[in-house]
């Protein structure tokens, strides 16, 4: 008995005092679906509580509802249902978020409690971007990449050669054991460290996610062997070229063909003789001079 009106102040006041509880405190949905954010009103007394609803992203508050009224963008896709919990329509990936529901209830020993909805909207992969070699030589390295950043939670990438999947790991399957390659299905980057003729084929990858998944289209890649005969051949045509073309240089030099025209002293032009004038050298002149004859 005793104990019983020791316990009674506690029912009492846990009686008196507003509680909220979810049916789901961390709901997961496909974008552009809708979604309830539970939140129920466990014990009250108070006949018409207050109502709100927050959201907290990347650490900044917003209103949703307030006033009884929505707020923001909600007002549009967003309802109250059932007195506390919170439908929101054509959900977006800006809408992941934490929500919180906070009720007032003045007559209550305790008159407020919140809790807390961790919400995740999941968005499908976008086609993923590829990039394949088109010809590689045997024996040389081969990256091929595959990306794409708007699916949500992120994508993970699996490669393709001609429609059949690569494994992880080639040593764990018998069509694969003479390809060395590594993928990484985090990244989506598929490497060859040494690629052989089998490695010829279509590749293509596939970015996946909870949402979903998205597939970039085949692309041919070539693995062809080195004519290291031709590549000689070619280089000896090149070297024999460059002597044929060092020797005709060398004839032009020696037959004067780029000898430069050079004048060994001044020239003198002996100007024309004048009617009736004879140019006579003398020894002490040692030059010409002239001498007049008049016709008369």
């Amino acid at each position: 008995m005793a104990l019983r009106i020791l316990l009674l102040p506690l029912l009492g006041y846990r009686l008196l005092a507003v509680e909220l509880t979810s049916s789901n405190t961390k709901p997961v949905v496909q974008e552009f679906q809708s979604v309830e954010l539970s939140c129920i009103i466990k014990s009250t007394i108070t006949p018409d509580p207050r109502i709100e609803w927050k959201k907290i992203r990347d650490g900044e508050t917003s209103y949703v509802f307030f006033d009884n009224k929505m707020q923001g963008d909600f007002a549009t896709r967003a309802e109250i249902l059932s007195r506390t919990s919170l439908v929101i329509k054509n959900t977006t990936r800006m809408d992941t978020a934490t929500y919180r529901c906070e009720v007032a209830a003045p007559a209550d020993t305790k008159t407020i409690d919140e809790i807390n909805i961790q919400l995740t909207v999941q968005v499908k992969p976008m086609t993923p971007r590829c990039t394949v070699p088109k010809a590689v030589p045997v024996g040389k390295r081969a990256s091929l990449h595959c990306h794409e950043n708007e699916g949500y939670p992120k994508s993970t990438y699996s490669w393709y050669r001609n429609s059949e999947p690569l494994s992880p790991d080639p040593r764990s399957n018998a069509k694969f054991h003479n390809s060395s390659y590594t993928l990484n299905p985090s990244t989506g980057t598929l490497v060859f460290h040494a690629v052989h003729k089998g490695d010829t084929g279509r590749y293509s990858c596939i970015a996946t996610n909870d949402a979903g998944f998205a597939k970039c289209e085949e692309q041919e890649m070539e693995v062809y062997d080195l004519n290291i005969g031709g590549i000689i051949g070619g280089v000896l045509v090149v070297l024999a070229v460059l002597v044929l073309i060092t020797l005709g240089i060398c004839c032009a030099y020696r037959r004067g063909y780029f000898a430069n025209s050079k004048e060994s002293g001044e020239s003198y032009k002996t100007p024309a003789k004048p009617d009736g004038v004879n140019y006579i050298r003398t020894d002490d002149e040692g030059d010409f001079r002239h001498k007049s004859s008049f016709v008369i």
